[in-house]
C-alpha cells in the first residue's frame, strides 16, 4: 500500500522502484499494489516521485512491469475514471486493476471494449446489498439491471466521500449506525465531527432513495435520536 513514509524519504521515481523492487521481491505470493490518491491522504502528495499523472503513471507501470510474475494487481484511488482507464489499458495481460474509485465505479466495473476493473471499494460496504446484486446480473450479462441497482448508489457514495475526502469513513460508520451493525455512532479520535450536519442528512436521503437501509423503522428512529442532540425534534 502507498507508505506516508516513503512519501517523505524518496526523492525520485528511482528511489521508489528500488523499495519496491525490494518489497516485492521478498514476498511469498502475488501481490495487489496499492496507489492510494493524496485526495484520500494529503502526506501522499508526490507519490511515486512526481507531481503529475502522466510522470507517476510511468514510475507505476514501471515497477509492474519489473515485478509482472509477482503481481496479482493493482488498485488505483485518484477518483478519476479516464486515469484508471489510461492505466488499466497499459497493463501487462495478466495484471489485474482492481478500481478504488468510489465516484465512478459502476463504469469501470461494467468496462469497455477494451477490459474493465474489478471490484475492490470502500463503499461496497454501505452498498453491499445492491451492489452484489448487480454484479449477479453482470456476471449473466443482464446490463440493464446492472446500471439500475448501481446508477442510484452513486450520488449517496459521492457524498460519502466527497472533499475533503480522508474523512469518508465518518459516512461509511454512520450508514452502519443507521442499519444496525453498531449500536452507537462514536468513532476513533472524535471522527464523528468531521463532516457538518446536512452531511448526515444527505446520507440518510440518499441512502433510502437507493433502497440501502435494511430496517426503514429502525433507522428512521435513530436518525431522529441523531438530530435531537442538535435541537431537532419532532
Amino acid at each position: 500500500m502507498a507508505s506516508r513514509t516513503l512519501a517523505r524519504v524518496a526523492t525520485n521515481a528511482d528511489d521508489y522502484r528500488y523499495v519496491y523492487n525490494k518489497a516485492i521481491a521478498i514476498a511469498d505470493k502475488p501481490v495487489i499494489l496499492h496507489w492510494l490518491g493524496e485526495m484520500f491522504d494529503p502526506e501522499l502528495k508526490g507519490y511515486w516521485g512526481a507531481q503529475e499523472f502522466d510522470q507517476t503513471l510511468e514510475t507505476a507501470l514501471a515497477v509492474i512491469h519489473d515485478n509482472e510474475a509477482k503481481i496479482d494487481g493493482i488498485k488505483i484511488s485518484l477518483l478519476d475514471a479516464q486515469k484508471e482507464v489510461d492505466m488499466r489499458r497499459r497493463l501487462p495481460s495478466g495484471v489485474k486493476m482492481y478500481t478504488g474509485d468510489d465516484f465512478n465505479y459502476p463504469e469501470l466495473i461494467k468496462g469497455d471494449a477494451q477490459g474493465y476493473s474489478h471490484a475492490l471499494l470502500g463503499i461496497f460496504d454501505p452498498i453491499a446489498v445492491a451492489a452484489s446484486a448487480a454484479l449477479s446480473a453482470l456476471a449473466r450479462g443482464d446490463t440493464a439491471r446492472y446500471d439500475r441497482l448501481m446508477t442510484p448508489t452513486v450520488p449517496l457514495s459521492r457524498l460519502i466521500f466527497r472533499a475533503p475526502t480522508q474523512f469518508y469513513k465518518t459516512g461509511i460508520v454512520f450508514l452502519a449506525y443507521l442499519n444496525g451493525h453498531q449500536d452507537h455512532f462514536v468513532m476513533l479520535g472524535g471522527a464523528q465531527s468531521m463532516r457538518p450536519l446536512p452531511y448526515f442528512v444527505d446520507v440518510f436521503r440518499l441512502a433510502d432513495a437507493a433502497d440501502l437501509l435494511e430496517n426503514p423503522d429502525q433507522a428512521l428512529a435513530r436518525m431522529k435520536s441523531f438530530l435531537a442532540m442538535y435541537g431537532f425534534e419532532q
